[in-house]
């Protein structure tokens, strides 16, 4: 693509990607126009008494200029005319300013809104593979750019190309051969801006590309601070981000450089015009063509005439970066979310919580994860999914909230295709309890009430009480007050996830999705929150994929997925007595308990006696359990 079609589509998708949000300003936007012409018709009126009073003080020393000799009240008339003038100019230049920079704010405010939520919409595939800093700087920082842009380069564009028009038309009526002059002038520096214009936003394209990347590496180095510090990793960091911001400088100063030499190119063609005028005018007073106060008043034309060419100039760059801006935002727009609900959804009703996985084939990256997988979950049935890493467990997870769809096969819902139901309602019945508890940075109240925002004080902390977790929270500092850090980082692993365990019972959901829920934490704390999974999916059906053997001996069924594919299903009692695999697995994991709770009483953790590696009874390490 060339780069004038660049700048050009750069422009024209922001302006549509603004339009819906400022329509609904469209009074303020009028009103402020108003404002604008009336400011820009007092400023054509304002160098006017000067010129009067130039002509008049001349008439009244003999010269012949057209107009009545000065007066003492001609002259205090025409001193309070040029006072009305400017007050009446800067009231509407006051007007205008705020009619836009509100309509610029509100129109922000709801465009950053719209982008937020079309995010949260888009699937879990684009989340993994696109930067959380950068789509954070495109909501907040792009859009920002935009706004002040409108204000401060936009509104005074629009009032100097008005300005512009109206004061070349006064001078060509004026003296239409020194208003070749001006035309010359103009038509030259639209020559000399277009090149520059169109560098400046692919410039300016790349100076945001930069600043994204910069933000990207500064976020990952925050959140892994942990690992960046224990490993002493603060040097290689530092380079990292060190390279990205001489990176964004380097793009930066070249956009701020070609915007300067535009504007000193500018200011050089004002200088020519001006001493053009000049000494032609001073020929045309010598010639009778025009008094000295046409030539004053011509003059003035010329330097509010220029000031706008000059302006335009800073402006083209601003405006420039902007639509860079712009164009990030609408980028991210265009993204259509792979998950919606469908125009006509069935209504759900009352949810018992059976699930049906039929035929279910999904893909990754054009990689078939699960192969024609077909498992019936009655409602209030406890099922394990076990299994070696990267087969397939998670995925059936993320198709029971629609984080995924499947590209052939259903899973229903109590019969319903989940793809037919509305998807907020269809989450509404479902909690889900990660690998990690992710919390808020507020209080674990707030955190709590998550799970259901109408939710009293009273309910909070009853359904703390029921998930065994009341106790541990009054022993806080401030108890439900307390506020716990960013992700929740200031608690334990396990009472961050027993938070998350009342926060998914407060929900009060049919259906319990367990992922990974236990990863992590010694066997106190695990058994801690064993008990209140116990508690929570009580009457549930819950679905706990797990490499935790005891979670699968708790559960009424056991199911082992590997290679995208069901290859155990049954009791786990059966499957002990009948599976040599999962008699292995379950063993080994039993054996790794013991050996995290041996190490915590101080002894050798790690090897057995006779030096060899211990089984930790994780599936994903299939050389260790083979049927």
């Amino acid at each position: 693509m060339s780069e004038p079609q660049i700048s050009r589509s750069a422009l024209s998708r922001t302006l549509r990607l603004v339009a819906p949000d400022l329509r609904p300003q469209a009074r303020l936007v009028a009103g402020g126009t108003l404002a604008l012409l009336a400011e820009v018709l007092f400023r054509v009126a304002e160098p006017w008494p000067m010129k009067i009073v130039i002509d008049s003080v001349l008439s009244f020393l003999g010269a012949e200029t057209g107009y009545a000799p000065a007066t003492l009240v001609r002259l205090v008339g025409l001193g309070a005319a040029l006072i009305v003038i400017v007050a009446l100019r800067a009231l509407c230049n006051y007007l205008a300013t705020v009619s836009f920079a509100l309509a610029g704010s509100r129109t922000a405010i709801a465009l950053r809104r719209r982008a937020f939520h079309h995010v949260q919409t888009l699937s879990q595939q684009f989340h993994s593979r696109n930067r959380s800093a950068d789509t954070v700087q495109r909501l907040v920082s792009d859009v920002a750019r935009m706004q002040d842009v409108a204000v401060t380069a936009g509104l005074p564009l629009a009032a100097n190309v008005l300005t512009l028009t109206v004061m070349l038309g006064v001078m060509v009526w004026l003296d239409p051969l020194l208003s070749v002059v001006v035309v010359a002038a103009i038509a030259l520096f639209f020559l000399t801006s277009s090149g520059s214009s169109k560098k400046i936003t692919s410039a300016a394209r790349r100076t945001r590309k930069s600043e994204g990347q910069l933000a990207n590496t500064a976020q990952e180095a925050l959140s892994t601070i942990k690992v960046v510090q224990a490993y002493g990793l603060e040097p290689i960091v530092e380079d990292r981000f060190v390279n990205a911001n001489q990176t964004s400088l380097h793009a930066g100063v070249r956009s701020l450089r070609l915007a300067a030499r535009l504007e000193r190119t500018t200011d050089v063609i004002v200088g020519l015009a001006s001493a053009v005028v000049l000494v032609g005018g001073g020929l045309r007073v010598l010639a009778g063509a025009m008094t000295p106060g046409d030539l004053v008043l011509f003059n003035t034309y010329l330097r509010t005439t220029m000031k706008p060419l000059r302006d335009m100039a800073k402006y083209t760059g601003r405006i420039a970066r902007a639509a860079a801006s712009g164009e990030r935002v609408a980028n991210l727009m265009d993204v259509r979310p792979d998950i919606v609900s469908p125009i006509d959804p069935v209504p759900l009703g009352h949810v018992r919580g059976a699930l049906a996985f039929e035929d279910v084939v999904t893909e990754y990256d054009g990689h078939e994860i699960l192969h024609g997988v077909n498992l019936q979950i009655a409602a209030g049935e406890h099922v394990a999914i076990v299994g070696p890493s990267g087969s397939g467990k998670s995925t059936l997870t993320s198709l029971v909230v629609r984080s995924i769809d499947p590209v052939a096969g259903r899973v229903c819902l109590d019969g319903n295709n989940l793809t037919s139901l509305e998807l907020t309602e269809l989450r509404s019945h479902i909690s889900v309890l990660h690998q990690e508890a992710v919390l808020f940075a507020a209080s674990i109240r707030e955190n709590i009430r998550m799970g259901r925002p109408e939710a009293s004080d009273a309910e909070v902390e009853a359904a703390a009480v029921v998930a065994g977790a009341h106790e541990f929270i009054t022993s806080l500092p401030d108890g439900y007050d307390t506020i716990v850090g960013e992700r929740g980082g200031t608690l334990s692993g396990g009472q961050r996830q027993r938070v998350a365990i009342v926060r998914a019972l407060l929900r009060d959901a049919p259906v319990v999705i367990l992922d990974e829920a236990t990863t992590g934490l010694d066997p106190v704390s695990s058994t801690a929150v064993l008990d209140a999974v116990d508690r929570l999916s009580r009457g549930r059906t819950l679905l706990a994929v797990t490499h935790d053997s005891e979670v699968a001996l708790r559960s009424d069924r056991v199911v082992w997925i590997e290679d995208g594919r069901v290859h155990l299903d049954g009791p786990p009692q059966q499957l002990l007595d009948e599976s040599p695999l999962f008699q292995a697995w379950a063993a080994a994991g039993a054996a790794q308990r013991e050996l995290v709770t041996t190490a915590k009483r101080g002894t050798t953790a790690g090897n057995d006696q006779s030096g060899n590696q211990v089984n930790t009874g994780d599936p994903n390490r299939r050389t260790h359990v083979r049927q």
